[in-house]
């Protein structure tokens, strides 16, 4: 029976630890992020009064847990792996850039669950850039740590379809659910038998940053504002400006129209709606961004939204 350490947050933290299970895996630890985020006594009083996800499917399977506000690297945890010598170190969503004294710990090794069909899309948010690309298929990939970003032999891989109407939050369900079949499958296969890591190709890597570029641009198409409307989707909004008070859309709002309206240069508003709080705007490809349900982008201002419509904005109106 495999003896694994799984660290991570979030959903992609919750199904590997279900992957685990599957697998019939020897969970010997666990490190969420809010033991490293948190001060001891502030992250006691989460738990208690607003436990998180992790929290509670940790506490559901009785799982121990690591604990050190120092990180992965620190000596702290060392000593901890030393202790639990772990066969596999099973990474899902983590911040720190993993030193190769810790990821040459475990017996097999140090395996990470990256979002995305390695070596394209290395770095932190591949639901994001994959739906801003207008890529129609992502994955979920699993790889040997080692000393680069993403840049580890490959163990395992399988695509994510990338749907029309996908945002950010629906794309990442789909792929930890993904990612939880797949690293069962692996646990299963490495406690059995032995895998020849595959190494990446350099020629066909890129690499993504943090989202940026968030400023719709209605000189592009439709399809280009509406993918960043929908790939930014929980994590942060998208937005324009009208003269010089900026919009975020809603990616559940916002859709694609035929131009029937008697304009024809792009930036241009062909509808305004105040009771559904909708702005229409034409777009370079001739078709038309319709969102409804918009807000004010800064949060103060969202209450005022439907005054500010009906006062300022006008059909006609030319958004630069």
């Amino acid at each position: 029976m495999l003896r694994v350490v799984i660290i991570g947050y979030g959903e992609m933290f919750t199904n590997l630890i279900a992957a685990a299970l599957d697998a019939e895996c020897n969970i010997v630890g666990v490190l969420r992020r809010e033991t490293v985020k948190y001060h001891p006594v502030i992250r006691k009083l989460k738990d208690i009064f607003c436990p998180s996800l992790e929290y509670n499917y940790i506490r559901s399977y009785k799982l121990p847990e690591i604990y050190t506000t120092k990180g992965v690297n620190s000596p702290e945890f060392k000593k901890a792996m030393l202790k639990l010598n772990p066969d596999i170190i099973l990474v899902g969503s983590w911040g720190e850039k993993i030193k190769k004294e810790i990821y040459d710990l475990p017996k097999i090794a140090s395996i990470n669950a990256h979002p995305s069909l390695l070596p394209k899309y290395r770095g932190p948010n591949p639901y994001f850039w994959t739906i801003r690309n207008q890529e129609q298929v992502s994955g979920i990939t699993f790889h040997l740590i080692d000393s680069g970003y993403d840049t580890g032999a490959i163990l395992a891989q399988e695509e994510v379809k990338i749907y029309p109407s996908d945002t950010g939050e629906t794309l990442k369900q789909r792929t930890v659910l993904t990612a939880r079949g797949v690293a069962c499958e692996l646990l299963k296969a490495l406690s059995e038998d032995i895998i020849i890591p595959l190494q990446q190709r350099e020629d066909k890597a890129s690499y993504y940053s943090y989202p940026e570029g968030l400023e719709l641009d209605f000189k592009k198409t439709a399809e280009e504002n509406y993918a960043i409307i929908r790939g930014i989707h929980p994590w942060g909004r998208a937005y324009f400006f009208h003269k010089t008070t900026p919009f975020a859309p809603k990616a559940v709002s916002t859709y694609i129209e035929d131009n029937d309206s008697i304009y024809t240069d792009a930036g241009r508003i062909t509808n305004v709606n105040t009771k559904s709080k909708t702005i229409s705007v034409l777009c370079g490809n001739n078709k038309i961004l319709r969102m409804s349900d918009i807000d004010l982008y800064n949060r103060f201002d969202r209450p005022f939204t439907r005054n500010y419509i009906s006062l300022d904005v006008k059909e006609g109106d030319f958004i630069l």
